[in-house]
């Protein structure tokens, strides 16, 4: 039988019980970066539905890096408490936990701070010119990556995810479009590898290390995904253990939007590298989600509105393509009328 949703899969030396990752979605509920009671009924009800591996939310490495001032951080012990308490939960329901490491660089709309990135160059002419970043404030970001991913670690969490993708501060280096530093920084990829080496020291061996990559962007000026592949032997080399590859947001342009839309962009990396690619795009409809694992396009799918819609879409899932899947306490009683 083909390896499909419901197949056990390594990342590193962490295994999870089957390949569906709940994709980090912005809740915008957070107080001073903490997360609060919304965040654990979220998160905890999505791993006793049954998914297997749960991304929290973007979270952010420094005040300033936040989207807004209701987005997750965690820059501070103080606050690894508040995340320990979602972590444990889930993982007593099965479920192995992941955080997404971040910076919001010229995205952040925090009204009282000035928006920071690469060079000065605005996302779009509804945000304000960012200040472009100095190498000493370069290097202070990358000891903030380390230092959250110190605190993650603290916290009980299985996984680093780092957020290289939609636009935000890692991904405005990786691209033309927003980086044009006549420095060493203006090496695309070099901030990239800065912050994985700096999170690599900061977690231990085993701990998975996940890297989310917008394979293209969509405006003219912008990258292919013939750009991002020469980055991925040194992404490896340095210690990302699975790519998770979405596309776009560093540009106000969108796709078009269809199921699977950006499994072609993971596909392009799984044929490059020996590590796991998680896709992501649309892939709300199990049948579809199977048949991308089953095809070899990926090794796993990340699930965002399916989640959001319906906190038990694991075990719909596993209904519908005749697989088990046993849910905590008497929740499976619910499934057998």
């Amino acid at each position: 039988m083909a390896v499909g949703l419901f197949h056990p899969i390594k990342i590193n030396k962490l295994e999870l019980k089957n390949r569906i990752m709940m994709s980090p979605m912005c809740q915008y509920k957070g107080k001073d970066g903490y997360p609060l009671d919304w965040h654990f009924i979220h998160y905890g009800s999505r791993a006793i539905g049954g998914v297997g591996f749960i991304c929290i939310e973007m979270t952010n490495v420094e005040k300033r890096g936040r989207i807004t001032e209701n987005c997750l951080g965690l820059w501070s012990e103080n606050q690894v408490p508040a995340y320990k308490k979602i972590v444990d939960f889930c993982k007593d329901q099965g479920a192995k936990v992941c955080i997404q490491l971040a910076h919001a660089g010229r995205k952040s709309e925090i009204s009282d701070e000035t928006a920071v990135a690469p060079s000065a160059i605005s996302f779009s002419n509804k945000y304000s010119t960012p200040k472009e970043l100095t190498k000493k404030d370069i290097h202070n970001i990358i000891d903030y990556f380390g230092e959250s991913a110190r605190l993650a670690v603290k916290a009980g969490f299985d996984a680093i995810e780092i957020h290289g993708a939609h636009g935000y501060l890692i991904h405005q280096f990786l691209s033309p479009l927003s980086n044009n530093r006549k420095d060493e920084y203006g090496d695309y990829g070099r901030f990239a590898n800065e912050v994985i080496c700096t999170v690599r020291k900061n977690i231990p061996e085993d701990m998975p290390l996940i890297m989310r990559i917008s394979g293209k962007e969509y405006s003219e000026g912008g990258y292919n995904i013939d750009h991002i592949l020469q980055y991925i032997p040194d992404f490896i080399s340095l210690g990302v253990d699975a790519f998770d590859v979405s596309s776009g947001g560093n540009d106000p342009n969108r796709p078009e939007v269809f199921p699977a839309y950006q499994i072609e962009l993971g596909k392009q990396i799984k044929d490059i590298c020996t590590v796991p690619v998680i896709g992501v795009g649309r892939l709300e409809v199990p049948f579809i989600a199977d048949s991308v694992i089953k095809d070899e396009m990926v090794d796993m799918v990340a699930i965002g509105r399916g989640l959001l819609k319906n906190p038990h879409w694991a075990k719909q899932a596993a209904e519908k393509l005749k697989r088990e899947l046993t849910l905590p306490g008497v929740y499976g009683m619910g499934w057998n009328i």
